[in-house]
């Protein structure tokens, strides 16, 4: 039967391109018919569902130079037990049709779903998960997921309280056994069987209710996970001990059975107790999340029809006056109409040093306000804040999944059934060959093997490390866009420096305004200010700036015409003259002889000056120089990486000279100059293919094909919010020793995680055959079991006290 569907479509220009698409889809094997409509930017396909699918469409669309409209939405899921249950919802989702991408983070209880709209819908999701045998909702419909953390510990405290009273009198008669012992006092009740069977039966099917239900929804769904392993190892020592409990009665008064209630009761309890140290320990991982959500101002003072009202953050609107007093957190995103003032912007970009702002100037929410009255004009509240952004980058990093993470995922879904079949074989062993006829040693032994092979610390081996490091980079201003970019930074062995903006502050002034002879002064100022201000380059706005502070009369003359040529300078047209900016190069585009002025230019160039020639009307007119210093971190931010075997290569669309200059500043040993910036994602490339890995660093719209090109893409938070979007990595601070931060916090963070893939499989080695060869009571395996998945998460979260500097 066939099927219908309809694919939103991106990146048609015209008609053509519709009729392409849909020539290139009425190709397919199995589409019986294809339209476009250009309008609505869709695509309706109908299909044979036998002969090809969804994604097989979307890939001809993508091949043909197009796009697809994808959609995601996050999932709070509830019920998993191990990572195998993360895998198998995981499997679940992603045969859903629509559905191009399902990643589920065991130890964050989330799911992140990448969807085909009109193919699949958050309901059917939700459906598939409780089919599953899970619980689902949409995050965003969730109350607080502080709030759900800390009710599930409020339910694992509780349960493993009334556990443990129930357990302990079972463990008091099972201790007053050992030899060594002999001298601790049993009330004679602690051995009736009956009251043994009274105190086990509500652990074993209350307190445990969870392992029964999640082993038959893992069973039903032909899978097995944690709760498998410890319902069969419990159920085996309590419905034994029921069978000869019930033998008791015809025996002779006074006889002592050998019972097995405390195996089943303690391991439930000590399970338990692993799972309130687990989501205790989950809670930490989270207190980046908690303490960026700290830093929102609760309350902003709005003027409303000329009066100042107090309202809540979540009521401001764009566009609202907004009144920000010393000491104030700044309450949303805006720009500054009236006052002046130094704002404390350390929480958000690691500076400490207050920045000074006044009319015009851009503030960020949660950032505090020092001295003076700000009044300012909120741009961006709600979701759309830095801060919002930035929560959001953090959370979607830590809920991604790195590929190292795959070899736990492999190693878990074979897992359980591999134990359950070396149990068996453990009581054949040793109920046949070792101990003949000994049911219950055998029994004793195959649960130990079931119990301590629990899965659980190799599901929290990577995710609880993902969380913690980026959580902690997110502290120190160092955005990971997702747990893939947190492990491959680590590999970085080249690290290429865009100049302006980033080895450089950005801030050029003009220094030098030498006309040629012959030329007015007042009109080669006026002239070269009207070409420069309509430009948006860091350089024009200096020599704009410059032009205004040395000339009373700023009246310039309107551009009639206006060329930015990227990597040359501008051409501009004022008063039918045509006035020419830029590089050696530009004159000799449009025929200009300025061969008078080359010496003074290299001698400028020479001093670290990037200097400009000026032609007008064909002819030349003179020279201009700006100078842009290099932060003061700089240098310290290459010596660094060079000392940890990094190559610095800086790039720059400035002339040889003038870039030597900077780069010796800076202790850069290799240059690229003069690359247009279309140029730098190829020079990015030709790194790669020496066998580099390459991180690209900058922080302008110019860098962001070299920002997408490189292994790791790193974006200056002070740029553009272009550069950011293309890029993996957001540094928040303008410091380049952000760089070294970064990378050092990635190798960190993949020691921790080898470290925990580590443990989690030499545990499960040595634990299984040392329980196999009988060497672990069954209670023993199930501490045993409890603290490797504490272990685990508590390795991890050293990575919170990382020192990095």
């Amino acid at each position: 039967m066939e099927k219908q569907t309809t694919l939103q479509i991106t990146g048609m220009t015209c008609a053509a391109c519709a009729l392409r698409i849909e020539k290139g889809l009425n190709k397919l094997d199995g589409v019986s018919e294809a339209s476009v409509n250009l309008a609505l930017e869709k695509a309706s396909i109908t299909y044979d569902p036998a002969k090809v699918d969804v994604a097989q469409v979307e890939q001809k669309i993508q091949d043909l130079g197009y796009g697809t409209v994808k959609e995601a939405v996050e999932l709070q899921i509830s019920g998993m037990t191990c990572a195998a249950c993360a895998n198998r919802i995981e499997k679940g989702l992603g045969r859903l049709p629509g559905v191009t991408n399902a990643t589920v983070n065991f130890a964050l209880e989330t799911a992140r779903i990448e969807y085909t709209p009109g193919q699949a819908t958050v309901s059917d999701m939700v459906k598939k998960v409780e089919q599953l045998g899970y619980q689902a909702a949409p995050k965003s419909e969730q109350t607080d997921s502080i709030d759900h953390r800390q009710k599930e510990i409020a339910t694992q405290k509780r349960k493993v309280l009334i556990s443990a009273v129930l357990s302990f009198p079972l463990l008091w008669a099972m201790v007053s056994h050992f030899s060594f012992t002999s001298f601790i006092w049993l009330p004679e009740l602690f051995m009736n069987p009956w009251f043994q069977l009274a105190l086990a039966t509500p652990v074993q099917f209350v307190i445990g209710k969870q392992f029964y239900v999640g082993a038959y929804k893992a069973l039903r769904n032909k899978s097995a996970n944690m709760d498998v392993l410890v319902a069969l190892g419990t159920s085996a020592a309590y419905f034994y001990s029921l069978y000869l409990t019930l033998q008791s009665l015809n025996m002779a008064h006074g006889h002592q059975v050998e019972l097995y209630y405390e195996t089943s009761a303690v391991l439930i309890t000590l399970i338990r107790l692993g799972k309130l140290f687990e989501a205790l320990a989950k809670g930490r991982s989270s207190e980046a999340i908690k303490s960026l959500m700290g830093l929102q101002a609760k309350t902003a003072l709005v003027v409303r029809n000329d009066q100042e009202i107090q309202l809540p953050v979540e009521e401001v609107v764009a566009g609202d006056i907004v009144i920000v007093k010393p000491g104030e957190k700044v309450p949303v995103d805006g720009e500054v109409l009236e006052g002046t003032s130094t704002v404390d912007e350390s929480m958000l970009t690691g500076e400490s040093i207050p920045v000074e702002k006044r009319a015009g100037d851009q503030l960020i929410g949660a950032t505090i306000n020092k001295n003076g009255v700000l009044k300012m004009r909120a741009t961006k509240v709600g979701r759309e804040t830095a801060l919002a952004q930035i929560i959001k980058v953090v959370e979607e990093a830590q809920g991604s999944k790195a590929p190292i993470q795959r070899i736990a995922d492999t190693i878990s879904g074979i897992f359980v059934p591999i134990v359950v079949g070396i149990a068996v074989v453990t009581f054949l062993i040793w109920y046949f060959a070792i101990e003949p006829g000994s049911f219950a040693g055998a029994l004793e032994n195959a649960i130990a093997v079931l119990v301590i092979a629990c899965p659980c610390a190799l599901g929290l081996a990577t995710p609880t490390s993902i969380m913690a490091g980026s959580g902690r980079a997110a502290e120190l201003g160092i955005l990971f866009k997702g747990g893939e970019h947190l492990e491959s930074t680590h590999k970085v062995d080249a690290v290429v420096l865009d100049k302006t903006g980033t080895v450089t502050n950005g801030k050029p002034e003009l220094t030098d305004l030498i006309p040629a002879d012959g030329i007015d002064v007042d009109q080669f100022l006026s002239m070269v200010g009207g070409a420069e201000r309509n430009s948006e380059h860091p350089l024009a706005e200096a020599i704009v700036n410059g032009i205004r502070e040395r000339q009373n009369n700023t009246e310039w003359p309107a551009a009639t015409t206006f060329d930015a040529i990227p990597g040359y300078g501008v051409r501009a047209v004022l008063q039918g003259k045509e006035v020419l900016v830029g590089t050696r190069r530009l004159m000799s585009k449009y025929g200009v002889d300025a061969a008078a002025a080359y010496e003074l230019m290299d001698r400028l160039e020479e001093q670290g000056k990037t200097a400009m020639l000026v032609a007008m009307d064909g002819a030349y007119a003179g020279l201009i120089a700006v100078a842009d210093t290099i932060k003061e971190t700089s240098r310290e931010a290459v010596e660094r990486l060079r000392a940890e075997g990094i190559e610095v290569i800086m790039i720059t669309g400035d002339n040889e000279r003038t870039a030597q200059a900077i780069a010796r500043q800076a202790g850069i040993e290799h240059v690229l100059a003069e690359v247009l910036p279309e140029g730098k994602a190829e020079e990015v490339k030709k790194l790669q293919q020496t066998g580099k890995k390459v991180a690209m660093v900058g922080d302008g719209i110019n860098d962001a094909p070299a920002l997408a090109t490189a292994d790791i893409g790193m974006a200056i938070g002070t740029g553009t919010d272009v550069a950011m979007e293309a890029a993996d990595v957001t540094l928040m601070r303008g410091d380049l020793n952000s760089i070294a931060d970064a990378i050092l916090m990635s190798r960190k963070t993949m020691t921790n995680i080898r470290q925990n893939l580590f443990w989690a499989l030499a545990y499960n080695v040595i634990g299984i055959p040392v329980a196999a060869a009988g060497f672990l009571a069954p209670w023993v395996a199930g501490a045993a079991m409890a603290l490797s998945s504490v272990s685990v998460v508590l390795n991890a979260l050293r990575l919170q006290r990382a020192k990095l500097g």
